[in-house]
């Protein structure tokens, strides 16, 4: 994700999809806040951390004493694709923060119990209730799939998961050959999977017009939210998105819908050869496979473990190429289609496709996180540049949609 005034470039458009090469001369938006800061819990939160895992967990957690729990923070702070906002009382205003809690050494387990566990603390701007139950019984199901980590407790102010031994991928491992083809792989695995989900493509359209209405219903006339709308004529241009991309076929699939490199965890101890877990489903259903395919490589381009302000660098020139949008489609294909057999002309098209589908749809990307950038300007308390990456990523879509529409190729 980006954000700055200058905007982002987008690069040239070759065969309905953008290249690296035309991006070299662009500008680079100067700014955005870091999607992750460390933080600590306060003492009420880390007396409730105790009470959880004592309760949810049971065995050796119950005989541990407050004291005795080690609770470390992992991967917390800001996270601009999954942000909800925490009661201040319990965080100090941080969301979507995550902990390590662990046994003591000298403690020995009773059953089966794990012994470290992954504590996940959120809140519910954007999401209701309704939301948080769906996302506890997708994460269930995934579990249970081996697609992602054990659920250990559910409770209103967030969940026990299995503590996994990894880190998240950097932005620029995204490019690796090895790392982007099984990332796709991945991905057609989990667009693979039928959920006990609403199969309508609902999620993208209605989230973005629920966004939007939020937006328009803010109090206060004349605030720099309210500019934005004018400025960009959202209502008006959403319309004009939805007219593209009913224009353009794309297969309705279980997306993750925010496939970033935060999002794809390199495991310490994998279980055979496949060492990358998927991980943060809050925004996953059922969906159009170009948005999951067009945002992860819009994500090619952000790196946000810069760790002074403004947290955040941008790369035009690492959007993608050609060869590389097609290596992961390959590997994609290749996993979705198995136990078919195509020609290789029926093969080069269905690649075709799937290139202009999802450089389209990362149009939907760019509109989608600029809403959420402006509605949290309005709601969250984190001191963060918000309407400044709106603004980029509504410039990189206006960019990009002239560039796509503008262009016509050659016989």
């Amino acid at each position: 994700m980006a954000a700055d005034g200058t905007g982002v470039a987008a690069g040239g458009a070759v065969g309905g999809f953008l290249i690296k090469d035309s991006l070299q001369d662009a500008k680079c938006p100067a700014a955005v806040p870091n999607r992750r800061r460390a933080s600590s819990l306060s003492r009420d939160a880390q007396r409730r951390a105790y009470q959880w895992c004592r309760e949810y967990l049971g065995g050796a957690w119950r005989r541990a004493r407050p004291e005795e729990l080690s609770v470390c923070p992992v991967r917390s702070g800001v996270n601009l694709g999954v942000l909800k906002t925490l009661p201040v009382s319990l965080l100090g205003g941080l969301s979507n923060l995550l902990f390590r809690c662990s046994l003591p050494n000298h403690l020995p387990s009773v059953g089966e119990e794990p012994r470290e566990v992954l504590l996940r603390l959120y809140g519910a701007i954007l999401q209701g209730v309704d939301s948080l139950v769906l996302e506890s019984v997708m994460f269930a199901i995934l579990a249970e799939r081996s697609l992602g980590p054990q659920l250990y407790g559910v409770f209103p102010e967030g969940r026990l998961e299995q503590y996994l031994p990894s880190r998240p991928l950097k932005t620029q491992e995204l490019r690796d050959p090895v790392l982007s083809g099984a990332i796709a792989t991945k991905m057609a695995r989990f667009h693979g999977m039928e959920m006990p989900f609403t199969k309508e493509p609902h999620w993208l359209f209605g989230t973005m017009e629920r966004y939007l209405k939020q937006i328009q219903d803010l109090p206060s006339a004349g605030l720099p939210q309210m500019n934005l709308l004018e400025m960009y004529s959202l209502k008006d241009e959403m319309g004009n998105l939805r007219k593209l991309l009913d224009a353009t076929p794309s297969p309705v699939v279980f997306c993750h819908n925010d496939i970033q490199e935060g999002n794809i965890l390199l495991l310490s101890e994998p279980k055979g050869d496949d060492n990358l877990m998927l991980v943060d489903f809050e925004y996953s259903s059922y969906n159009y496979r170009g948005f999951d395919i067009g945002n992860h490589f819009c994500e090619w381009v952000y790196d946000y473990t810069y760790e002074e302000w403004p947290f955040y660098k941008a790369r035009p020139t690492d959007y993608p190429t050609r060869g590389q949008q097609l290596h992961f489609i390959r590997h994609y294909l290749a996993e979705a289609q198995k136990g078919q057999t195509l020609s290789e002309e029926e093969q080069k098209k269905l690649e075709e496709e799937l290139l202009t589908e999802v450089n389209w749809y990362a149009l939907a990307s760019h509109f989608f996180w600029g809403l959420w950038s402006i509605l949290q300007a309005s709601m969250s308390t984190i001191e963060f540049g918000y309407l400044e990456y709106a603004q980029s990523r509504f410039q990189f879509y206006f960019q990009q949609k002239g560039q796509l529409t503008g262009f016509h190729p050659s016989p």
